[in-house]
């Protein structure tokens, strides 16, 4: 499918870069290959319904069963209507869910009461179509806020919805929830358990408003595993605290941002206290980190994907402090898209993220290249710089000199397309 095109090709590069763990094999979702692509028990759709002019607005995720579940979402005390419906229902529902609802192109955010009463329809629409109870569905929306949602034209687009749900459209789902993203993003791994192999795959969006915490992303996965509801929350919190919290594109957190996993129980058992338990960890972390990945690659107006390392910070909350500043300092992106080596924007960053530190023992590097040495020595080959930094993809580490602790996070450099795209984005 063409919109899988450049999705397909940035998966390759980024899997071609990643070490992966013990037992786990990276599935590259191509819609053209054929083939079961996510786990068993679970039906996916997605449609044009109406609330965009054409491009399909309306996702679905269901599961076959009640299926253990677990979310993390936006920490904005903005958070929108579908975030505040979709805590209250898992809390209630003990962990145990069958579907996920999700719209774009409307954010229903800051819609008041309204917004909230437009929420529960779209979750009863939903349970209506589907056989369900309204309490079982997790609902979310992404797009523009404050502005009222055309909830009458999802409950008018389910027949069609339905019509067009199955065990292998995933693609049309990932297409669904994409607002500025210029690429679908999916993808998949296989992770070898004691009780036989197990997938998990997922979808996003995201592409601006990407800061934790969480971003302004969307994430859906499923997995065929059994496990129970806590342990499956306490592996994918510990898992978005690498992946989608470790990401930025511009600093600003968005109000809808929710990551759900949906476990159908047609798979292996994972049990607490397990190496099963562990790889399954483990796959998770990566699939949640490719999916992570793939949105700063296709940030707004992202011409560079830039891992950046803190490496000899006191503590690892200390090297997270350091790495998210410098990852989204404006100047930091600015330098990095005119491809200029300012090493010097880079320790004033870092100066100010409250890492603690002797400017006298920090390092910089681009790649294998030193940029700075300690003692402020920054006598480097700018032609050298210039060449790393003229990729799409390169990684900054600097060392504090002052510990053990390190971090790493992703970001991409500022251009004149992000103010192009967000100058018009309600027009």
């Amino acid at each position: 499918m063409e919109p899988f095109k450049k999705s397909i090709a940035a998966v390759k590069r980024l899997v071609a870069r990643t070490i992966w763990p013990e037992g786990v094999t990276p599935v590259i979702a191509d819609p053209a290959s054929g083939g079961a692509f996510w786990p068993e028990g679970f039906t996916l759709a997605g449609i044009n319904c109406g609330i965009k002019p054409s491009r399909k607005d309306l996702m679905l995720l269901l599961c076959d069963e009640p299926a253990s579940t677990a979310s993390v979402f936006t920490t904005n005390l903005c958070c929108a209507a579908p975030v505040e419906l979709s805590k209250a229902a898992l809390r209630a529902s003990g962990g145990k869910m069958r579907a996920v609802i999700c719209n774009s192109g409307n954010a229903n955010a800051a819609t008041g009461a309204s917004g909230m009463q437009n929420a529960r329809l779209m979750a009863k629409a939903t349970a209506q179509a589907f056989g369900l109870d309204a309490s079982e569905v997790l609902v979310a929306s992404t797009g523009v806020i404050g502005q009222a949602l055309p909830v009458e034209k999802i409950a008018a687009a389910m027949p069609s919805l339905k019509a067009a749900s199955g065990a292998t459209q995933w693609a049309d789902a990932a297409e669904a929830i994409m607002t500025t993203d210029t690429f679908p993003k999916a993808f998949a791994v296989d992770v070898a358990l004691s009780g036989g192999t197990a997938r998990i795959a997922g979808i996003a969006k995201g592409s601006g408003m990407i800061c934790p915490n969480m971003a302004t992303m969307l994430a859906f996965l499923g997995t065929d595993v059994s496990i129970d509801p806590a342990l499956l929350q306490e592996l994918l919190s510990a898992s978005n605290a690498v992946s989608f919290n470790a990401i930025t594109v511009d600093g600003d957190t968005s109000t809808n941002d929710m990551a759900a996993i949906m476990a159908s129980g047609k798979g292996p058992q994972v049990l607490r206290g397990t190496d099963d338990a562990r790889l399954f960890g483990e796959a998770l972390r990566s699939v949640m980190t490719m999916l992570a990945q793939l949105i700063i690659v296709d940030g707004e107006g992202a011409t560079k994907f830039v891992e950046l390392r803190v490496t000899g910070a006191a503590t690892d909350a200390e090297a997270r402090m350091a790495a998210m500043t410098v990852a989204n300092s404006p100047l930091v992106k600015t330098a990095i898209h005119g491809e200029d080596a300012n090493w010097g924007r880079i320790i004033a960053a870092a100066g100010r993220s409250g890492a603690s530190f002797d400017q006298e023992r920090l390092a910089v590097s681009f790649d294998d290249e030193p940029i700075l040495k300690p003692g402020l020595d920054a006598n480097f080959s700018e032609e050298r710089a210039k060449a790393i930094m003229s990729k799409e993809e390169f990684t900054i580490t600097l060392s504090l000199g002052n510990g053990p602790g390190a971090a790493t996070v992703w970001t991409c450099d500022l251009s004149h397309g992000y103010i192009e795209i967000n100058g018009s984005y309600r027009s």
